[in-house]
């Protein structure tokens, strides 16, 4: 009798504790605490691996230090342990459509203090213009919710998405058509702008559940997921790990490039986003996946302090 108590009691321990990691295979995640801000999460160590790595091409590290290429990296692989490392990390630079991912946002936070009906036609434009990057649903949620919305949302205290003492950051001042007013952002005068930091700092929040409320921030993690086009990270990122869910808003106009990734999946836990400005910028994010794969692979075995 006792054998066989002990036994169910061992099975309900196996089943919870398998409940447990199942929950944590799905986003968002849980996070033991207090969310720390994505700057106390930086790593010297990791970004002296960055550097090294960035720089191994001469090309890139002209880039870099020309203030025309910025790169961010989240390592997710330990929650308890969450790492960040940056090149020209609050350097604004254009970013074309990366930054409808802030339209995203405060169109969301609309629905969510009841200012928007969520309607079927506001849910389809919300996927088009994350997923196909449709500029004319893009043009309709930006009217829908106006421009002082999205900087509010973007300013407020528990986003800090723009904020002119780190540079700027994510900025939408535009519609994505001809018309319309340009409100340029205050400290690069861009009209659709970002730092990778800022993005990264987006993903991260996303990825903890943080965006809102947990229930939104799902919700925006399923308009994320699966992209529709497939050049830059997603390139890549199809061949080498094709059953990693991947989550990522795109951005190219004329001479800039911008892409951004939270991958998720066997053996990936990570966040990249890149902006770059040059003729072959999309070719040069595509060839960033695996060096910066490398990055984090390597950053693990050392402190964040060396």
């Amino acid at each position: 009798m006792k054998n066989r108590l002990h036994l169910t009691l061992l099975l309900i321990a196996l089943i919870f504790s398998v409940n447990k990691i199942e929950s944590q295979k799905t986003l968002p995640v849980d996070y033991p605490g207090e969310l720390p801000d994505i700057r106390d999460l930086k790593c010297t160590g990791m970004e002296k691996i960055l550097r090294e790595e960035i720089y191994k091409n001469k090309h890139w590290k002209k880039l870099v230090e020309n203030k025309k290429m910025a790169i961010g990296v989240v390592d997710l692989a330990n929650i308890n342990d969450v790492r960040f490392a940056g090149l020209n990390e609050d350097h604004m630079i254009y970013a074309a459509s990366l930054p409808k991912i802030a339209v995203l946002l405060a169109v969301m936070d609309a629905i969510d203090k009841e200012e928007v009906i969520e309607t079927a036609e506001v849910k389809k434009d919300l996927h088009l213009m994350i997923s196909k990057s449709n500029n004319a649903a893009a043009t309709r949620m930006i009217d829908l919710v106006g421009f002082k919305k999205i900087e509010s949302v973007l300013r407020d205290a528990n986003n800090r998405f723009y904020d002119e003492e780190h540079g700027g950051g994510l900025w939408c001042g535009k519609r994505y058509a001809k018309s319309g007013n340009r409100v340029p952002d205050p400290v690069s005068g861009l009209s659709h702008g970002a730092t990778t930091s800022m993005v990264c700092s987006f993903y991260y929040k996303l990825f903890f559940g943080e965006l809102i409320n947990k229930k939104r921030s799902a919700e925006m993690l399923q308009i994320l997921k699966n992209p529709a086009l497939h050049h830059k990270f997603v390139n890549t990122l199809q061949k080498i790990a094709p059953n990693a869910s991947v989550y990522r808003k795109s951005g190219s106009w004329k001479s800039f490039h911008a892409d951004s990734v939270l991958v998720w999946g066997p053996e990936r836990s990570y966040i990249l986003v890149a902006l770059v400005n040059d003729p072959n910028g999309e070719s040069i994010i595509r060839n960033l996946v695996l060096p910066l794969e490398n990055v984090l692979k390597k950053s693990r075995t050392v402190g964040c302090n060396n």
